[in-house]
């Protein structure tokens, strides 16, 4: 069969591997974009625009959301995190300083208890925490999906790990998280699960995972995850107690409406097809229908690719990409996880080789992410659906080639 069967990648354009993923073109991008990423930082702490203003006190960003609501558990008023009001006096306590606009606490109680352990330090020593702890998890896993250690340099060097440093989100746990399940999947399906139900503290980017995993048959991996959400739930309801669960549920809408339909904190930072129509000033009857028509269809495609044949690293990239493409709702410190679906094309590559024009639409996605600073549109959008193209496309050629391969011995 093998020999009978030799038609392979190459025979469709795939350049065979070399001896490491990476060619000395792409480290040197890797190394210059990893260089852009420290510049920024410096150059944004060194003029006061990122973690300590020219006062002393802190900066207005995302990261003051967890600090403040954490700050609010520890004196006792749980419930509270989801009262805007009571939420933005904490965070400008946080800051030292009154501000414009409010980093609402978007997530369900679970989470509170990451939040409580941070708000035990001050502020600032708690930001840099945050980002120490989380930043190792997301580089780690990047690298067993690539299975080499260029997996750290690609790690570090995407854009992505800009976006969420410079605000202090979880960009990075959300992408470790990810990367986890996907790449234990396979063998330690139960590990899997627990990375899955901890994944549950963000839900908007897990509604394909189900899906997939019922398509591919990991029952193993949905009782696992199903028993961490549900223990994390119970343990956060008897901490918290039922009224901050029921403040939860309630600011479900009211969030939707504050960011959804009113765009809040404008539609040019929403990275999906929602919000890319919705910044060009299209209805948003027209926005909810192109993204309802998006969630349907990434459904039925990782319904059935989870039910295929195709690798284990096909299936995993799709569903990566697929999930950020679902979602209306992500915002380009979310972009950490485009890291992971990206991690896995370069896995696929090292035992096919990579695909015509493979490394150069990777390397023009990064620099249009580069430009998001500087324009204040869903770039991400466009991005996330550049690599999508990249996998359809290698999914449909492994496809066409396999079915090559079995014609082939069957003659």
């Amino acid at each position: 069969m093998a020999v009978s069967g030799s038609k392979d990648l190459s025979a469709a354009g795939v350049t065979r591997p070399p001896g490491a993923v990476l060619s000395r073109p792409v480290e040197l991008v890797g190394v210059a974009l990893l260089m852009v990423t420290a510049t920024y930082l410096l150059a944004s702490y060194f003029n006061h625009l990122w973690l300590v203003g020219a006062d002393g006190n802190g900066i207005p960003d995302d990261f003051v959301n967890v600090w403040a609501a954490g700050r609010m558990v520890l004196e006792g008023h749980s419930p509270a995190v989801y009262d805007w009001p009571a939420h933005k006096a904490m965070e400008e306590t946080a800051l030292g300083r009154a501000f414009e606009g409010y980093f609402g606490w978007h997530y369900p109680p679970n989470f509170l208890f990451v939040a409580a352990a941070l708000a035990l330090l001050p502020y600032i020593p708690a930001y840099l925490l945050w980002l120490a702890v989380t930043f190792p998890i997301y580089l780690l896993t990047i690298r067993a999906i690539i299975g080499e250690r260029s997996g750290y340099l690609l790690a570090a060097a995407f854009p992505g790990v800009l976006f969420n440093a410079i605000v202090g989100q979880n960009g990075f746990l959300s992408a470790g998280l990810m990367g986890a399940g996907l790449v234990l999947l396979a063998e330690r399906p139960v590990l899997a699960g627990l990375a899955f139900g901890v994944l549950t503290y963000k839900p908007q980017l897990g509604i394909l995972i189900p899906i997939a995993l019922i398509a591919g048959g990991y029952w193993r991996t949905i009782a696992a995850a199903g028993a961490v959400t549900l223990a994390w739930s119970a343990l956060s309801l008897a901490a918290f107690g039922l009224p901050t669960w029921q403040g939860f549920i309630a600011n479900i809408r009211h969030t939707s409406e504050a960011f959804l339909s009113k765009g809040w904190a404008n539609f040019g930072k929403l990275q999906t097809a929602f919000g890319m129509i919705r910044s060009m000033d299209g209805s948003e009857v027209l926005a909810w229908s192109v993204q309802g028509a998006i969630i349907a269809a990434a459904a039925v495609t990782i319904a059935v690719l989870w039910r295929s044949r195709a690798s284990h690293e096909m299936k995993t990239a799709a569903l990566g990409v697929a999930s950020l493409l679902a979602t209306p709702y992500l915002y380009p410190y979310d972009l950490a996880v485009l890291a992971v679906p990206l991690a896995f094309l370069f896995r696929r590559a090292r035992h096919t080789g990579f695909l015509p024009y493979e490394l150069p639409t990777i390397g023009a996605a990064c620099l249009l992410l580069l430009a998001f600073p500087f324009v204040v549109l869903p770039l991400g959008f466009i991005t996330v659906a550049m690599v999508a193209a990249l996998v359809a496309r290698r999914a449909v050629t492994e496809a066409d080639t396999s079915a090559g391969r079995f014609h082939i011995a069957l003659q």
